[in-house]
């Protein structure tokens, strides 16, 4: 499923990178004042210039993990309120990786602990961010999930 982007203003984006059952993810650095400070998290982040949600899922994607998606591979994309930016809109995508880019993670210099966990360990963890783990159910109750 994916939502149209209509050109509006968003705040930032976050991607769901799915393998083999498994999701992308990596640890918050416990720094003070972040948001989420040492919790599990997804690529993603802040919206650079007039970029689209599926622009700015794939670059950071690219910085945070080294892996180039093409926009086209992004299979569900839907609109929420930010985690992180009251009364603005965040963007929620989903995308399969393939293995040859799982090899080829090169991880960026923000946060720690890069790892696929299985999507039921992330959907059950504690210490994840809950609304990336809410958001994450709706993409597999929508049963397109790779």
């Amino acid at each position: 499923m994916i939502t149209p982007w209509d050109g509006s203003d968003f705040a930032g984006a976050k991607l769901a990178a799915l393998h083999d059952g498994r999701i992308l993810t990596y640890r918050r650095d416990m720094i003070p004042g972040i948001p989420w400070p040492g919790l599990i998290d997804l690529p993603g982040g802040g919206r650079e210039g007039d970029e689209s949600p599926a622009a700015c899922a794939c670059r950071e994607l690219a910085e945070e993990f080294g892996i180039i998606l093409p926009e086209s591979r992004i299979w569900w994309a839907r609109p929420f309120p930010a985690m992180d930016a009251p009364g603005r809109t965040g963007w929620f995508l989903a995308a399969a990786i393939t293995h040859s880019e799982v090899a080829s993670i090169r991880f960026g210099d923000e946060g720690h602990s890069p790892q696929l966990l299985g999507l039921a360990a992330f959907l059950a963890a504690r210490d994840a961010i809950p609304p990336l783990q809410q958001r994450l159910r709706l993409v597999l109750e929508s049963g397109t999930a790779t």
